[in-house]
């Protein structure tokens, strides 16, 4: 079993013993798995990502204005969850608790950095998900966003090449990945030219200075698309873990303050024509762009006829920006959730996400389970036969994946803390969501999700038995961090409640 870093033995020396002792159990569960012969033993394992995608975005989650005919397949073919959760509101610490396993209250990186990347850095004793699936006899590659190290000083331990992954494709610094049309890429720690011509932005955030391109040639998501399939053919022979975290339909910030518009894509698409802004048509043409390359995914394992043995899931980083220049009341991303990207909110933090594994996972279904992201490094340790690291926040929802739900172990509360805006913290709890602000003092906020999907009605005067419980479970679950502290103020005017109609 994995151990955290102590102060016993060196790092190096830790991650020595680490591996010896995680291939040892390796052997042992994998033969025992192949014995129950529950499930396919080893299975590649697909996550795709996408960054800023809402509940409400996909036609499976009830869009009707946006295209995404190869997702809504992938949910006829597999199993959507209803309640899946990000591991944040926002970019980097949400990738952090999918990469340690941990909630926010553990992990090391528990928002977006300033100047100083090794805040923003995975540390030698973080243990990934890569790490324990490349110990366990799996090839790991990355293609897309890290944002969890970099080539910087204090960061480069967090590079991902340092994090387990045999194979790396795409951007470093989250900044740097808001532009569609940078420069260059990284290929492992290598820069690869692109023919783009960027205009900088003048200032410089989270160690990079951002900008958009004034000649556009090389679109950064089709590279990196092209990347994924060519890591499943080399591959395919398995195990193979490949994280794909596409940068659609996150905005370029930068861009949006250029030119007016960041939703940066070569073409309209079949919404050239729609009477919309250029930002809308952008917004709309991303996705659907984004849900083309998933169908080219699916359709690459089929053609090498390891469908079978390859589970793929899909999800979002965190709930939908308003950052590119679109109108975000048109496309109702949100669905019938209240908030967005920055909110505690089930609109910030409840993500579409659908599993598609043929053969194994119940197709055409749904679920009510409650997961969320720190539930993969659980999830992809039984599969692989290996125990998770110690000290994790992380329950396996295989026995969901593989219709076995009566099975299913349950989390007592999801927990997450955000430090912007003056900082607050929300918990699941059965059918209870609480939201406070500030955090660690402020005022709980209650919610019935079972009647209030949209969280309109706060209960917390009704139910002091409920509010006493959960505040006991927020000053549990937090572990304090030197880097770590509350910043800004909180804002007087919160999101309207979502209207709380269930679209499937």
């Amino acid at each position: 079993m994995f151990q955290r870093q102590n102060c016993l033995f060196p790092a190096d020396v830790s991650r020595t013993i680490l591996a010896t002792v995680v291939a040892a159990a390796g052997i042992v569960l994998a033969a025992v798995s192949t014995a129950q012969a529950a499930t396919p033993a080893q299975p590649n394992i697909i996550f795709i990502m996408v960054d800023d995608l809402g509940y409400g975005d996909l036609g499976c989650y009830g869009s009707t204005l946006i295209k995404t005919p190869h997702l809504d397949r992938m949910a006829t073919e597999g199993l959507r969850f209803r309640q899946f959760y990000a591991g944040s509101t926002v970019c980097a610490p949400s990738r952090s608790v999918l990469m340690t396993g941990q909630h926010m209250g553990h992990t090391h990186v528990r928002g977006n950095a300033n100047e100083d990347m090794s805040v923003q850095s995975l540390r030698e004793r973080d243990i990934t998900v890569a790490e324990v699936l490349k110990q366990a006899g799996y090839s790991t590659g990355l293609c897309g966003k890290w944002g969890l190290g970099d080539e910087l000083p204090g960061a480069i331990a967090g590079l991902p090449g340092n994090q387990g992954f045999d194979f790396f494709f795409g951007y470093l610094n989250q900044v740097h990945a808001h532009n569609y049309y940078p420069e260059f890429l990284w290929k492992n720690r290598r820069r690869v030219m692109l023919r783009n011509e960027v205009q900088g932005s003048g200032r410089s955030y989270g160690g990079f200075e951002g900008g958009f391109a004034t000649k556009r040639r090389d679109y950064s998501h089709d590279l990196i698309a092209e990347q994924a399939l060519a890591f499943i053919d080399q591959n395919k022979d398995g195990p193979f873990f490949l994280y794909v975290a596409l940068t659609i339909p996150h905005a370029n910030n930068e861009g949006t303050r250029g030119t007016g518009n960041g939703q940066e894509v070569p073409d309209y698409g079949i919404y050239a024509d729609r009477p919309w802004s250029d930002p809308d048509k952008g917004q709309a043409a991303m996705i659907t762009r984004m849900d083309r390359d998933i169908g080219r995914v699916l359709k690459k394992l089929a053609a090498l006829d390891i469908d079978e043995r390859t589970l793929v899931m899909f999800t979002s980083d965190n709930g939908p920006h308003n950052e590119g220049g679109h109108h975000p009341a048109m496309f109702n991303p949100g669905g019938p959730l209240r908030g967005m990207k920055r909110d505690l909110y089930e609109g910030g933090i409840r993500v579409p996400a659908i599993v598609r594994w043929p053969g194994t996972t119940p197709a055409g279904k749904t679920t009510d389970h409650i997961a969320y992201f720190g539930d993969l490094m659980a999830s992809a340790a039984e599969l692989a036969g290996v125990d998770p690291p110690a000290n994790v926040d992380s329950l396996s929802f295989v026995p969901t994946l593989t219709g076995h739900p009566e099975k299913q172990p349950e989390h007592e509360y999801l927990y997450w803390e955000f430090y912007e805006r003056g900082g607050r913290q929300a918990v699941r709890y059965g059918d209870w969501k609480a939201v406070r602000m500030p955090m660690f003092t402020g005022r709980l906020e209650l919610y019935n999700l079972s009647n209030d999907l949209g969280e309109a009605t706060d209960v917390a005067a009704d139910h002091p038995d409920i509010v006493k419980a959960i505040e006991s479970m927020m000053a549990n679950a937090h572990t304090d961090h030197p880097n770590w502290r509350p910043r800004g103020n909180i804002e007087k005017q919160q999101p309207q409640p979502g209207d709380g109609k269930p679209r499937f």
